[in-house]
């Protein structure tokens, strides 16, 4: 059962949101993956057992995917 939900807003290089977005899909724990407009380019929906995996899902494997500049997690109050 998944405790902890947060939403990432993904900036990505000019011409690298396909690549990323397909690198994201494919991760445990990220639920859904959509092209945004705005100062972001992609937001991810991430759910994990708690918030410290969600940190760790955010910065072991999602700062590690090629194309990607910066990222904020916004964690879901429930």
């Amino acid at each position: 059962m998944m405790n902890a939900k947060a939403y990432v807003l993904i900036e990505i290089e000019a011409g690298q949101t396909s690549e990323v977005v397909m690198a994201l899909s494919g991760l445990a724990g990220v639920r859904s993956v959509d092209t945004i407009t705005g100062l972001y380019d992609v937001i991810a929906t991430v759910e994990t057992a708690d918030q410290r995996a969600i940190g760790r899902l955010v910065m072991d494997e999602l700062h590690h995917v090629p194309g990607i500049k910066r990222t904020i997690t916004c964690f879901v109050i429930a």
